[in-house]
């Protein structure tokens, strides 16, 4: 099983076990991390769960939608690495990855 590494908004971090198919939100949530609330349930519907992808893991990253680039658009906390979480299946070849959750609105 491959990990990843989940960054909380104090700055620790944590790292949990990943599994592939799943998306990272998922992976998230079901590792017990309430920070990522993801209320639409990953729908792309609500941005609750935006996080911030590592550098070295960007090009590993699925193309963004254009609904996900207008949702993120909404957040002040937006940088060039937001993503959100929903919308990132896990792969084996993202093993290691960190991402840290995005301050909340």
């Amino acid at each position: 099983m491959s990990t990843i590494i989940v960054q909380d908004r104090e700055g620790r971090q944590v790292n949990i076990n990943a599994t592939a198919g799943l998306s990272i939100m998922e992976i998230v949530r079901d590792a017990g991390i309430d920070e990522l609330m993801a209320l639409c349930g990953g729908c792309c519907s609500c941005a609750t769960c935006h996080i911030y992808v590592s550098p070295d893991f960007a090009d590993h990253m699925p193309a963004m939608s254009a609904d996900e680039d207008d949702l993120l658009d909404s957040s002040e906390h937006r940088n060039p690495l937001s993503r959100l979480a929903c919308q990132i299946p896990f792969s084996d070849r993202m093993a290691g990855m960190m991402v840290a959750i995005a301050p909340e609105e």
